[in-house]
């Protein structure tokens, strides 16, 4: 069986070592880190933690004043309100003056499940990626997920990381380089090229094995850093594939499968198709089941791929 774990655990893991290895390193939480898993963290280093409370706005104005005094502050909250209730605060108060705030955004996407469309962030990368100054990473896996936080512990400037809540399957091992910025091709293929980010590259994996079954040959690429992104890597895919289906757990609306359209229709124009939450709300649910109504599954990214190959 496929080992399954969700990424805000391995957020959880990196901050405990975060807390051994890097003394300026400090965890700021917006009353609920036992559920974005910064209570690893406060286990270890109760005297680097703060809980600020139910005040989001207040978490990233506290996390940019300890920024200024050389600390390295990783702001944690669900991804709904650490992007959308903050996003003001976030734009002048971090952004604006280029500040070394790390925001770690937990709960994203459909996936939350249950919670339903009101903790159901599927705007927050549109949100982020608009911001100057702001990188913005989406791991697929939390293998990904724990090398990344410890990566951009060590950058200097503000980031937005978005993290899970549901157990997913871990695609990587541990040996595993992660570069901010830079995409992975993770399966060779001219037939047509699957672009995913986040929990969509494991599904984007699938669909690749059951297309070469079928005498199809897709290449995958994972974009994890949404901002900056991999143009090389996607003009590469545009000119050597002829074709590009995106695949992402967000609306289609700003998020990767927007990124990709400006890379290509600036640099080398092929057909695009987009997999993702079709501007819409979620609703409550359990994940997998959600997954497969709003069209995010193996199968569409099949059907998807088969469509843009008849045009």
């Amino acid at each position: 069986m496929t080992e399954k774990k969700a990424t805000r655990e391995a957020y959880g893991e990196a901050l405990k070592e975060l807390a051994v290895i890097n003394k300026d390193v400090v965890v700021l939480d917006a009353d609920l880190s036992k559920s974005t898993k910064t209570a690893e963290f406060k286990s270890v280093c109760p005297e680097r933690f703060i809980n600020v409370g139910i005040a989001e706005q207040n978490l990233i104005g506290v996390a940019a004043g300890l920024s200024l005094t050389g600390k390295i502050p990783f702001a944690s909250s669900f991804a709904m309100f650490a992007s959308g209730r903050a996003f003001e605060i976030i734009r002048n108060t971090v952004a604006y003056p280029k500040l070394n705030v790390k925001i770690a955004a937990t709960h994203a996407g459909l996936t939350v499940g249950e919670d339903g469309a009101s903790h159901q962030a599927l705007e927050d990368i549109s949100l982020m990626r608009s911001i100057p100054n702001m990188v913005v990473i989406n791991p697929a896996d939390a293998v990904e997920a724990k090398k990344a936080i410890l990566k951009i512990a060590e950058y200097n400037g503000p980031v937005y990381i978005r993290l899970g809540r549901a157990k997913v399957p871990v695609i990587y091992d541990e040996d595993y380089n992660f570069e901010i910025g830079k995409g992975v091709e993770l399966c060779g293929g001219n037939d047509a090229s699957i672009i995913a980010t986040g929990i969509m590259v494991e599904k984007a994996l699938k669909a690749r094995d059951m297309l070469e079954s079928q005498g199809i040959k897709a290449r995958v690429i994972n974009i994890h850093t949404i901002k900056p992104i991999d143009e090389e890597i996607i003009i590469k895919a545009a000119k050597e594939t002829k074709a590009i289906v995106t695949a992402e757990e967000h609306n289609i609306i700003g998020g990767l499968g927007s990124a990709v359209a400006e890379v290509i229709s600036e640099n080398c124009p092929v057909p695009l198709k987009r997999i993702g939450v079709k501007d819409t709300f979620g609703e409550s649910g359990k994940p997998d089941e959600l997954l497969i109504k709003y069209n995010l599954t193996e199968n569409d990214i099949i059907n998807a791929v088969k469509a843009i190959k008849l045009k």
